[in-house]
């Protein structure tokens, strides 16, 4: 029986995500358009980010935290091109970003001492592998595979080389510790639901030292550099960014960590993410269809929820079959404006990612899970009736 209650947020996109719940256009009524970045207003609105950020996420006093161009890629790329090379590194891949950073370090900087650990989508690789001793290279939570890293206590306080993570479908929704890290980058696009282009990328002092003694053999495009004359430019971290931001777009993330101190800063947060996946877990436990790529629990994330599809007769189809039977399964809940973008990454395994980030309610959720058992009995009926 087709379902009556729909999701009164349809938005399960991965990246950008949804806007926090009660979001208006009036949010932004605040935004200092057509000002320069440079004056007093602007900076300062780029500074609340930045300042805002620390409070919310408890990242240390003496760590920089830096608005910077091209999003989380954008912030990654800055911290790979500026820092890497000085001695041996480890990257972990274990879904389609991670590798992409893989690729970066062998094919882009060229690196002569590169190990890469890999992982097929829903499996973590061994951790115990990598040697710290060198610089490290991974995401704390694989948007494309919905696997995370279980904690961070597999990085040693005492470690010689340098932790480089990509935290950007983590951080507000998980407890990334910092004190273990020394480079982590995100977007405003992902947990807070906020607007894309725009990179936050954070140093830690063993990182800055890095930037002020090394420097690589490579050149570096403007937007990738973050010292001068060996010394780091302050201003980046201080809201002095290195081009022109969205002022728009700033006023944006505000409204988002705003809302995240209004209901309880991070801990809620966390925890709206994790009972978004509860819900699910519960679902997937008594399908008959369909089940979560990711199977071990421990690894599994709360924010990218990726699913096969295990029916035993889409599991007979081949691969393109599948991939347009999953396809017709997504474009069916948008065409009822139930769920918008939530079929599998490009590079991953045909199924489904649902969002289940801090700014999802719950209640959709909930609402969404009647909509694809229709949708995938509708899928199975339509082929049935083809054969």
């Amino acid at each position: 029986m087709k379902p009556t209650v729909k999701p009164q947020n349809p938005c399960f996109s991965s990246g950008p995500c949804a806007k926090r719940p009660g979001w208006e256009l009036s949010a932004l009524k605040d935004a200092a358009l057509g000002r320069s970045h440079r004056a007093k207003i602007g900076k300062a609105k780029l500074k609340e980010v930045i300042d805002l950020s620390r409070a919310i996420l408890n990242i240390p006093a003496d760590y920089h935290i830096g608005i910077v161009p091209a999003s989380d890629t954008g912030a990654i790329e800055m911290a790979l091109w500026s820092l890497l090379g000085a001695r041996g590194v480890d990257v972990l891949a274990w879904e389609s970003f991670g590798k992409g950073w893989a690729t970066d370090c062998k094919k882009q900087l060229k690196l002569a001492d590169l190990r890469v650990f890999d992982a097929p989508y829903g499996k973590l690789p061994d951790l115990k592998q990598v040697d710290w001793s060198r610089d490290v290279v991974f995401t704390w939570n694989g948007t494309t595979s919905g696997v995370c890293v279980p904690d961070a206590h597999w990085i040693p306080d005492t470690r010689e080389g340098l932790a480089i993570c990509d935290a950007t479908s983590a951080v507000y929704a998980m407890d990334v510790d910092f004190k273990k890290l020394d480079v982590v980058t995100w977007s405003w696009q992902k947990v807070l639901g906020g607007e894309g282009a725009h990179g936050m990328l954070v140093l830690s002092p063993r990182a800055v030292e890095r930037l002020q003694s090394y420097k690589p053999s490579w050149p570096l495009p403007k937007i990738f550099q973050l010292t001068k004359d060996g010394k780091l430019i302050d201003g980046i971290f201080v809201g002095e960014t290195i081009n022109t931001p969205s002022m728009l777009c700033v006023e944006d993330a505000i409204d988002g960590l705003k809302w995240a101190q209004s209901i309880g800063g991070l801990k809620a947060l966390v925890e709206r993410s994790k009972n978004n996946l509860k819900i699910l877990e519960t679902w997937a436990a008594k399908s008959d269809w369909a089940d979560f790529l990711c199977v071990d629990k421990s690894i599994r994330s709360s924010t990218s929820t990726c699913f096969n599809i295990t029916d035993s007769w889409y599991q007979s189809l081949s691969a393109e079959a599948q991939a347009k039977a999953a396809k017709e399964l997504t474009s069916l809940l948008e065409k009822e404006n139930v769920a918008y973008d939530i079929g599998a990454y490009r590079d991953a395994p045909a199924g489904l990612r649902i969002w289940g980030g801090a700014t999802v309610e719950t209640k959709d959720i909930e609402a969404l899970l009647p909509w694809l058992d229709w949708a995938w009995a509708q899928v199975k009926q339509s082929a049935a009736k083809a054969a």
